[in-house]
């Protein structure tokens, strides 16, 4: 049986889907969950750090590649696999968190507040991108990406591309498609690693995608079908 906090978190990960995060209170949490405020605030410090906890615990992660140990311990013969896995995870945690975090946008002053609080705390969405441009550096330390490549911009390619490709398929209210999101994982890691390769290498990522040969521009194709 969940304990109190796990039914706070999934009473405020059920509101904040449904009435978006500027739209809920934690008044509204509590009476989700079946407590009073007061034990809400015994768990969780306030609405960002709810927030927070849903992003974390309840939807689709890619937290273990934000740990540097994550990156100190990669293979340079994984590249491509860990990319696509990376790309595909960022596809599912856009998709999952768009409906819960656009709110936050509607007002300058709600988003300067969520803004400030999230800081506090330590977190952002910078974090994954920091945290792909570190496992990049390490990969290129190991020689598996050419020296003098820019990781952080490579990084920002790859997470830009995630965010773009989830936020259209939001946009269309498209169910979630697994085959698509592989595709497009895919073909966008093969065509960042033509980049990144050093000379006279190869990397061939659609060996990585779950069997889906010829991903390049699959998942583009499928984002609006």
């Amino acid at each position: 049986m969940p304990d109190t906090r796990d039914r706070i978190l999934d009473a405020a990960t059920h509101v904040m889907r449904t009435r978006g995060f500027a739209r809920t209170t934690t008044k509204e949490i509590a009476r989700a969950a079946g407590y009073s405020e007061a034990t809400l605030y015994k768990h969780f410090q306030d609405k960002t750090d709810l927030f927070l906890a849903v992003l974390k615990e309840r939807l689709p992660t890619v937290s273990w590649m934000l740990s540097p140990a994550a990156s100190q311990q990669a293979s340079p013969d994984d590249l491509a696999a860990r990319l696509i896995a990376f790309a595909r995870g960022a596809v599912e945690f856009y998709q999952a968190s768009f409906p819960i975090s656009a709110s936050v946008f509607s007002e300058p002053d709600l988003l300067a507040a969520h803004h400030a609080a999230v800081t506090r705390q330590g977190a952002g969405p910078h974090m994954p991108v920091q945290a792909l441009a570190r496992y990049l550096r390490t990969q290129q330390e190991h020689g598996s990406v050419r020296s003098g490549a820019d990781c952080d911009a490579a990084a920002s390619l790859l997470l830009g591309s995630c965010f773009q490709y989830a936020f259209l398929r939001c946009f269309a209210q498209l169910p979630p498609d697994p085959e698509a999101d592989a595709a497009h994982a895919g073909a966008i890691v093969t065509t960042l690693l033509a980049g990144l390769a050093p000379p006279h290498s190869t990397s061939d990522a659609s060996d990585g995608a779950d069997g889906n040969e010829g991903a390049g521009g699959r998942g583009a194709s499928r984002t609006n079908t």
